[in-house]
């Protein structure tokens, strides 16, 4: 959401500034710089907000008559999860450690991990202000009094209920199955007048208030919609799993999902993914934009990125290697296990899909351009492995992976794990796998699955 969020004006008349309880679910993207996930401001001195600050902590603020700023020592550096929170303020409660509560995942985060926060009793807070001097407006992806601080990442199911202190368990639930805490879709709660719940579902009116208020919010930038959430979390590329072997990491945006790379030095860059595997058959989709030599595959989950000479030029991956050099043109090989192959004859423009198939069930791995696969592959032919680039090894789980070769910084690389973009623009033929999970540009072979959890749970118990 980088330069994107949701404005709402100040309406003119006051909520209850005493009494309130926001829920959000979020998703991290890049890590270490200050963003915001919602806030409060008049423009001038007074605001509140709830935001990641550059080492990755929650950090709350609330100004007016009662104050008030925390920071809970724990750090929030997991971008494949999806995180719950809750804010539940109460000013008129008798115990201070009451009127000002932090859920996180469903749990309490108790007050001595954030020193606590001393509340004014029956004291007024800048969140929900609406009227007089101090009159705030709201965002939802920025900081409202400075206007930066922008979201980089995803939020979903935002409720801001006014005039009642709830806690977690009235917006999650444990599922009784996995055990993981999830939302409920639709909970039993009293928004109060100037209360909201965005759901961000309508692509077409992302700040529609489905709390049966009309408290919409405006879009603001360009946003773009995601079926990754908190029950179904896709694989992205992971920027705790990076190379920076010589001094420098890629640059990850769009939600982990576009890869550019930073090096002036070979070999720099090597990123692997979020979600690996060992069985099953799994599909996703690569678009290019390459000046030359350029990486492109799977890794072993145990792969060093800062290992030996640094990136993947170490054995443990698979895959290809694009624009083989400045002189020689936009040529392919293939790489078994950091092997290089021959010239393919294929050559690749800036805009083609890369196709990639990884069957670990049986050990075999094609690529594809376009939707045609290379080698005269044929990712349904089983343990024949027709067309399959390399036999993989037994017992080993794979991740996505790519990276730098040479002397170049322009090479990047826009993972489709089924979430249906590349970077911020949709697929154009919307292709669904066999269980209906996932979204694609290309015809998805038959028994292949997307790489998100919903797709490897089902695998893990079929």
């Amino acid at each position: 959401m980088a330069s994107t969020y949701l404005s709402f004006p100040s309406t003119g008349t006051n909520g209850n500034q005493k009494t309130w309880t926001l829920s959000l679910w979020f998703k991290r993207g890049n890590l270490g710089s200050v963003q915001t996930l919602f806030s409060a401001g008049d423009g001038h001195i007074l605001e509140g907000f709830v935001r990641i600050n550059a080492s990755d902590r929650l950090e709350f603020k609330n100004d007016g008559q009662y104050g008030g700023e925390a920071s809970p020592t724990r750090v929030l550096r997991d971008t494949n999860a999806w995180y719950h929170l809750v804010w539940s303020v109460d000013s008129t409660q008798a115990s201070n450690d009451d009127r000002w509560k932090i859920y996180l995942n469903g749990e309490l985060i108790p007050a001595s991990e954030y020193s606590s926060v001393a509340i004014t009793s029956n004291g007024d807070g800048n969140i929900l202000t609406y009227s007089g001097t101090y009159a705030s407006n709201l965002s939802v992806g920025r900081r409202e009094r400075t206007n930066a601080d922008y979201w980089d990442g995803q939020i979903t199911h935002l409720h801001l209920i006014d005039g009642t202190q709830y806690q977690a368990s009235d917006f999650g639930e444990t599922d009784a199955t996995t055990g993981i805490w999830k939302p409920k879709t639709a909970p039993s709660v009293t928004y109060g007048t100037n209360g909201f719940f965005l759901k961000f579902e309508n692509s077409g009116a992302f700040g529609t208030d489905s709390s049966g208020n009309s408290n919409n919010f405006t879009v603001n930038g360009t946003m773009t919609q995601t079926i990754d959430t908190p029950s179904n979390v896709f694989a992205t590329m992971n920027p705790l799993y990076q190379s920076v072997y010589g001094g420098s990491s890629a640059i990850l945006t769009n939600g982990n999902t576009k890869w550019t790379g930073t090096s002036n030095d070979t070999s720099q860059n090597a990123t692997l993914g979020t979600l690996g595997v060992s069985s099953g058959k799994w599909y996703w989709e690569v678009k290019g934009n390459m000046a030359y030599d350029s990486l492109l595959g799977i890794a072993k989950s145990n792969f060093d990125p800062n290992g030996g000479t640094g990136g993947l030029q170490n054995p443990g991956w698979w895959g290809l290697v694009t624009n083989i050099s400045a002189t020689s043109g936009s040529g392919l090989k293939f790489v078994v296990d950091n092997t290089f192959g021959s010239s393919t004859g294929i050559t690749l423009a800036n805009g083609d899909i890369i196709n990639i198939a990884l069957d670990a069930t049986n050990l075999k791995f094609y690529i594809g351009k376009n939707g045609t696969w290379l080698n005269s592959g044929n990712p349904t032919s089983g343990a024949t492995g027709t067309g399959s680039i390399a036999t993989l090894p037994s017992d080993t789980t794979f991740l996505p992976a790519c990276s730098n070769y040479g002397y170049n910084t322009a090479n990047s690389w826009e993972f489709n794990f089924g979430n249906g973009y590349f970077g911020t623009t949709a697929v154009s033929s919307a292709e669904n796998p066999d269980d209906g999970i996932g979204i694609f540009e290309y015809s998805v072979p038959t028994g292949y699955k997307a790489l998100c959890t919903k797709s490897i749970n089902a695998q893990e118990y079929d």
